[in-house]
């Protein structure tokens, strides 16, 4: 697994032996930044199922402003820690390992972000809830997107507000949502 193109062009990237997380596939990461490439640069990132990093490093790697990494796996956010040094982004990324729904209780009302990444695991009705829980926080910012990973079962209902753009890459499916002042 790399960065594939931006400031940390090529860099590789460590991620948690076994199977406790799920790495997107390099196609799947390909396919999700050319659908959003030309509204990365300037954004706060937040990654809130954080694996490896790589989603929020990409941003970064492509222009993002900052990226806070949530994973509530120690071993996970140590890896995150890792490939965030070794993509030489320490001042732009922040690692946290806490549960998501802690982080959101902790961001709520003081954070803002407009680029959010939300790979949960895989699991029906998971991602709504998720939606739901980071809308009601209050930390998404002016001119979101937020792009979900799901299994068939998993694909999140737009949320008031939102449009969506659904794309299939075998068994995976990524949901992208963006205000709806931006369209698709």
């Amino acid at each position: 697994m790399r960065i594939i193109t931006g400031k940390a062009r090529g860099v590789r990237l460590n991620t948690l032996a076994g199977d406790d997380t799920r790495p997107t596939a390099e196609r799947v990461k390909e396919a999700v930044f050319s659908a959003i490439q030309f509204n990365i640069e300037a954004r706060r990132v937040l990654d809130l199922f954080g694996g490896s990093g790589q989603m929020a490093l990409e941003a970064v790697s492509r222009g993002a402003d900052s990226a806070v990494i949530v994973d509530s796996n120690k071993k996970a956010a140590e890896v995150i820690r890792a490939n965030v040094m070794r993509a030489n982004m320490l001042p732009q990324c922040k690692t946290v390992c806490a549960d998501w729904r802690d982080y959101l209780k902790t961001a709520a009302g003081k954070e803002r972000f407009n680029l959010i990444f939300l790979d949960p695991p895989y699991k029906e009705g998971f991602l709504d809830e998720v939606i739901k829980r980071v809308r009601a926080a209050d930390i998404i910012g002016d001119s979101a997107i937020i792009v979900c990973e799901s299994a068939e079962d998993g694909i999140p209902t737009p949320p008031d507000g939102f449009t969506a753009k659904l794309y299939r890459y075998g068994k995976t499916y990524v949901t992208i949502l963006k205000s709806e002042e931006d369209g698709i």
